[in-house]
């Protein structure tokens, strides 16, 4: 149950009850500072936490704000995680996905930026159907994260794609370097085996799971670059994006704040 580090600025959490949660404290920012430890957290799911588990997170980390990021479907279907036991913890749903589901967003967000293949690249356009379907819960989960008296934590099943790309907003309002960001995404790809052992054990998310294979579900730095510079070409950018949808100047200062020492 150690807070273990890596020379990149991984920061993993080692629990019995989830195998891809890290804090996002330790990152360098542009500026030669460094986001801020115990702030925010992003993980898989968290149905399976232990006793030990909801002590780390609760009573040593501070945790006291979870952005759930998951449809309502897979929240029913999940039914009510450790965490809901702690009254202080606060609970917030904010889905990525449209009500049309994973087709609704490959139809409408193809890429013209190819993958490595010279394919459309499928993960950018599933991302960028988030930004351009729920951009009220992009907006919702930072402001979440901005309002958290303690540590926020960030998830969705395999704390991968949805999660990959609030936190990716967030790390950009806090000054960190894109580069950094994407290792940041890439770093599930050390859990990828791990995360889908565990999904394939849940009824809900073992079907759509076998559909892929490892590597496919593996991410991929490249990804991540391609997605955020999409979004500048689309959208003008993270803050400017933001800005359009409700995110003001003043709530931009506020997770800056939250997220640097």
């Amino acid at each position: 149950m150690t807070h273990l580090a890596n020379p990149h600025h991984i920061h993993w959490l080692e629990l019995d009850g989830a195998v891809n949660i890290r804090d996002v404290g330790g990152i360098p920012t542009s500026d030669g500072a460094a986001t801020a430890g115990n702030r925010l957290l992003r993980a898989d799911n968290l149905q399976d936490l232990s006793s030990a588990d909801l002590g780390l997170l609760v009573d040593t980390i501070g945790l006291d704000t979870v952005v759930d990021l998951r449809t309502a479907h897979e929240i029913d279907a999940e039914g009510p995680g450790p965490l809901r036991a702690y009254s202080r913890v606060r609970h917030v749903h904010h889905s990525l996905l449209p009500d049309g589901g994973d087709d609704a967003l490959l139809a409408r967000n193809r890429s013209d930026d190819a993958g490595p293949d010279g394919e459309p690249d499928r993960v950018v356009a599933h991302y960028l159907g988030y930004v351009a379907h729920r951009p009220d819960s992009i907006v919702g989960a930072l402001r979440a994260i901005a309002d958290a008296p303690g540590a926020a934590l960030v998830h969705c099943a395999a704390g991968k794609d949805r999660t990959g790309v609030v936190t990716a907003f967030a790390l950009e309002i806090a000054g960190v370097d894109r580069d950094a960001i994407a290792a940041d995404y890439a770093a599930t790809a050390h859990r990828i085996e791990a995360i889908i052992s565990r999904l394939r054990g849940s009824e809900t998310y073992r079907e759509d799971i076998d559909r892929k294979t490892i590597d496919e579900h593996r991410p991929r730095a490249e990804s991540m670059e391609r997605f955020l510079r999409a979004v500048d070409t689309r959208h003008g950018g993270i803050r400017p994006y933001l800005h359009t949808h409700g995110f003001a100047e003043a709530d931009v200062d506020r997770l800056r704040a939250k997220l640097r020492d």
